[in-house]
């Protein structure tokens, strides 16, 4: 029986595979995320020119371009979005802070949880397009309506996600909290929230597409700027090419909004990175 020395070489032994992740370069990244977008772009402009999409069903981008062009130099587009902007954004601050409100209460005790989690529950099981009849005959079509709706559209994700994430704080670590004498507000603001932050934020993605469907509803009513107020007159004028352009304002929002956040939770969690 032979025995293995140090003096004798190891053979047959492999360099063990890298585990981690390799993360590709920026440009690569942007290149490959912008690929299918304009792969896209490519099939809609070829059909278009060769005749295989009549302009009466899906408007040419020469058309759309054309009608950026319009709305541009008038100066109408930057008028409508800021509106449509304004109202978003105060719907999301309201019914998203609102939702976060009421998303940390029922996670953080049993008692907030019995008096909140089941009146949320049976909101978010009410689509909010149903309220629209309720809400107009309480506050008829001006931009009371049009912010409340958005912000009763956003506050159901947003409670929602903030409930999961607060509900999913490691307990040892409230505990620990707890003993060098965090509680109340300084617990919350200073242990439940931030380890619940990738929740919110994945809350805040959700709410802000949500809003953008609540903007569309409230703005084809009683409203006289606006993105929605927009496709509004594209129906009426059978105006495909501002129908389309309509839809891609909405798909550039949303766009920005994600970029946006994300933006956010790498300034605000490097350690994900």
């Amino acid at each position: 029986m032979t025995t293995l020395t140090s003096a004798e070489p190891v053979t047959g032994l492999e360099e063990p595979r890298f585990l981690g992740v390799r993360h590709r370069p920026a440009a690569l990244s942007v290149a490959i995320r912008a690929s299918v977008p304009l792969l896209l772009l490519a099939a809609w402009w070829y059909g278009s020119a060769s005749g295989a999409i009549p302009s009466d069903v899906l408007a040419a981008p020469s058309q759309v371009v054309g009608a950026l062009g319009e709305l541009a130099a008038t100066g109408q587009l930057a008028d409508y979005l800021l509106a449509s902007a304004h109202r978003a954004g105060l719907g999301v601050l309201l019914g998203g802070g609102a939702g976060l409100l009421l998303g940390v209460v029922a996670g953080l005790s049993a008692l907030g949880e019995e008096l909140v989690d089941p009146t949320m529950q049976m909101k978010r099981a009410v689509p909010f397009l149903a309220l629209v009849p309720l809400f107009i005959s309480w506050f008829g079509v001006e931009e009371s309506f049009k912010v409340v709706l958005i912000a009763v559209a956003a506050a159901g994700p947003m409670y929602a996600y903030t409930y999961l994430g607060v509900r999913g704080v490691d307990r040892k670590l409230v505990e620990a909290a707890r003993g060098f004498g965090l509680k109340g507000p300084r617990l919350a603001l200073g242990v439940i929230i931030p380890t619940a932050l990738p929740s919110i934020l994945m809350a805040l993605r959700v709410s802000l597409s949500v809003a953008l469907t609540g903007l569309i509803a409230a703005e084809q009513i009683g409203a006289t700027e606006g993105i929605g107020y927009l496709v509004t007159l594209a129906q009426q004028y059978y105006r495909s090419d501002y129908m389309v352009l309509c839809v891609v304002v909405y798909a550039v929002l949303g766009l920005v909004i994600d970029l946006a956040i994300r933006g956010a939770e790498k300034a605000s969690m490097p350690w994900r990175r």
